[in-house]
């Protein structure tokens, strides 16, 4: 067993893929620069991207807000309301497909169909919420001009568009007038959702962390920090874009793999830890260390004759090396080539939680809060691989407890249900 250990740390370090190769400290550095340039307006990889969306104001009780999230395939609304205790209540919860999935749209399609979405709810608040997770330049107004479409939805016409008030003129033209939106990305929301949380906790600071299929960190400024914009008072979320950060420790496999993707050079940060890449990531690792001759002829050949691995299916063969339903379930996968794969996975989710926790740690020392244990920094964490790749969550939270204890800061992860729309009621509730 040492022996096979020994093997797998020397290819990974040979391949800068180790997680013991990435100094941690140095890392949290640049992520920093690079948060204060992008903030400045300075050339950055970080867009720091403002929501004017504050994290102090108090949310009414027993008001209703409508809810619009539309995150990826599907757009969902519903209602929401917060009682006394900061509870919320959410109800005429419905699910559709995202506008523009099937087939392209037009410009007068797309927002036909999200006001026939709305026509069940939209008597019921003059306030919406609307958490829209596509690349959006936001305004003081509190609305987004979409940059470009994302996750194959196709309505090429509304690029370039303020899509809230595209929206509100849709809506005024079926006689609903007098209603105001506050358009949101989806880790602002998140954030906005751990404070409702946190706030009976009496934590100091807020931060938003999404890490499923990609990957986005928000938390909360003050505006004498935003150079790049009119100098106010106060403080407001930022929506960092930490997926695009390329400051990050490239190994040898993650430049190569990158160079393979539909935009090379972009998203690099995104590419070493997310859901959607980690999967393809371990099977380029996997497939070098057949190469370098690290497993079986036999494994070789089964390894090598593989064309996909999804993330998930780390997580299968970490619970359970011999679990029939998870890749490499084979027998002529030995043993010993099982171990040799387990060691390589496992180091791959250790690294991964490793700059997760570098991610996190930057927005906390930005944010600068949480410097007593009593009132720590409240960290929202959502997305199905963060909470349910196999050992990544208890590793991201070993390397932040280092990262910010030595540094005097505190934190307390949670994970809110149903955060998107939480958030986006408190945004359409307090904007």
């Amino acid at each position: 067993m040492l022996v096979t250990k020994s093997k797998v740390d020397s290819f990974l370090k040979k391949n800068e893929m180790s997680a013991s190769g990435i100094d941690a400290d140095a890392m949290l550095d640049d992520f920093c620069s690079e948060m204060r340039g992008g903030l400045a307006g300075n050339d950055s990889s970080l867009a720091m991207i403002a929501s004017y969306v504050s994290a102090d104001s108090s949310v009414p009780a027993n008001k209703p807000v409508i809810v619009l999230d539309a995150g990826g395939t599907n757009l969902r609304v519903c209602t929401a309301s917060f009682d006394e205790h900061g509870r919320v209540d959410i109800e005429h919860f419905k699910k559709y497909q995202m506008p523009g999935i099937a087939h392209e749209l037009s410009r007068e399609e797309f927002y036909t169909t999200l006001c026939d979405y709305l026509e069940p709810v939209i008597n019921k608040s003059d306030s919406i919420g609307f958490c829209f997770s596509y690349p959006t330049e936001i305004s003081p107004e509190k609305d987004g001009k979409l940059l470009c479409w994302t996750k194959e939805v196709k309505v090429p016409e509304v690029v370039g568009e303020y899509i809230g008030e595209g929206l509100l003129e849709a809506l005024a033209e079926r006689g609903h007038k007098g209603k105001k939106l506050v358009l949101l990305n989806d880790t602002v929301a998140a954030l906005l959702a751990g404070k409702a949380v946190g706030e009976q906790r009496k934590c100091d600071g807020y931060i938003g962390f999404i890490l499923g299929t990609g990957t986005n960190t928000a938390y909360v400024e003050s505006n004498r920090n935003i150079d790049k914009i009119e100098a106010v008072d106060g403080a407001q979320v930022i929506n960092v874009e930490s997926g695009n950060f390329n400051k990050c420790p490239q190994g040898i496999i993650d430049k190569q793999f990158d160079a393979s993707t539909a935009n090379p050079g972009a998203y690099i940060f995104e590419k070493m830890i997310s859901g959607r890449y980690l999967g393809e990531v371990a099977l380029e690792v996997i497939k070098q260390a057949t190469r370098d001759g690290l497993f079986s002829e036999s494994a070789a050949a089964e390894i090598t004759a593989l064309n996909c691995l999804e993330t998930a299916d780390l997580s299968l063969f970490l619970e359970n090396p011999f679990n029939v339903v998870a890749p490499f379930c084979s027998k002529t996968i030995l043993e010993e080539d099982r171990e040799t794969l387990y060691y390589l996975v496992l180091d791959l989710i250790d690294r991964s939680a490793k700059l997760t926790a570098v991610n996190i740690a930057a927005a906390v020392v930005k944010g600068d809060a949480g410097r007593s244990p009593l009132y720590p920094v409240c960290i929202n964490v959502d997305g199905s691989t963060y909470h349910k790749l196999y050992g990544l969550r208890a590793k991201c939270e070993a390397y932040l407890s280092s990262l910010l204890n030595s540094r005097g800061y505190y934190f307390k992860t949670i994970e809110v249900e149903n955060a998107p729309v939480i958030g986006s009621a408190i945004a359409g509730l307090v904007g």
